[in-house]
């Protein structure tokens, strides 16, 4: 079993998209942090970041110990290796799975989130923040555009946890003043990936 600490966010959703394809047992623990229950000791003892998501492993392939882990990123790839699940063993395939994860860690997802801070929460405008991370958003579109212009999904031939990483975020892509319209290719990949029932179970758990 594994437990899940999770927020409705785009990172928490990475997480439960993987679960639900992958047919995992889990339990979800809901951390409320508009209350700061990313703060309390007991979250922090399995996240020092205090950040969702996190997991506890009750049953580690190595059969020891359960392990916890923070940061998205690392999460899907342990949950990859664990089940054997949407990271092919292939090496080229493999590699570039490897890379859109880290592109998503790296860069679409922090541009993207500043974008929703300067656009939404920041306490008053500050019109240089706004175009700075406007600008970056449309070119990471951009980049990811003419990726899926060539492959079908974002790695290659197969849905992978590069997808999985990276599509909770343009599910936020009103938030961000994107029109899907404007990037043919990530908007069909994005219906894809919306109509997928496992997609459905992940985002109804927001809302529950």
């Amino acid at each position: 079993m594994i437990d899940l600490y999770y927020a409705g966010t785009p990172n928490g959703h990475k997480i439960t998209l993987f679960l639900e394809e992958a047919g995992l047992p889990y339990q979800l623990h809901r951390v409320n942090i508009g209350k700061g229950e990313q703060f309390t000791p007991e979250f922090l003892a399995i996240a020092p970041n205090n950040k969702i998501p996190a997991i506890v492993d009750h049953q580690p392939v190595d059969g020891g110990a359960p392990v916890n882990l923070f940061e998205s990123g690392a999460i899907l790839l342990y949950l990859a290796e664990k089940s054997g699940k949407f990271l092919s063993a292939e090496l080229r395939e493999r590699t570039a799975t490897l890379q859109w994860l880290f592109w998503q860690m790296g860069g679409f997802g922090p541009m993207l989130g500043q974008n929703h801070h300067f656009n939404h929460f920041a306490p008053q405008p500050v019109p240089y923040a706004i175009e700075r991370f406007q600008v970056e958003t449309q070119r990471l579109y951009g980049v990811l555009n003419s990726q899926l212009e060539k492959k079908p999904w974002i790695a290659g031939e197969h849905y992978s946890i590069a997808d999985m990483a990276i599509w909770p975020w343009v599910n936020s892509h009103e938030r961000q003043r994107i029109n899907l319209a404007d990037y043919t290719a990530v908007r069909n990949w994005f219906e894809r990936i919306r109509i997928r029932p496992a997609t459905q179970r992940a985002l109804a758990l927001a809302h529950v």
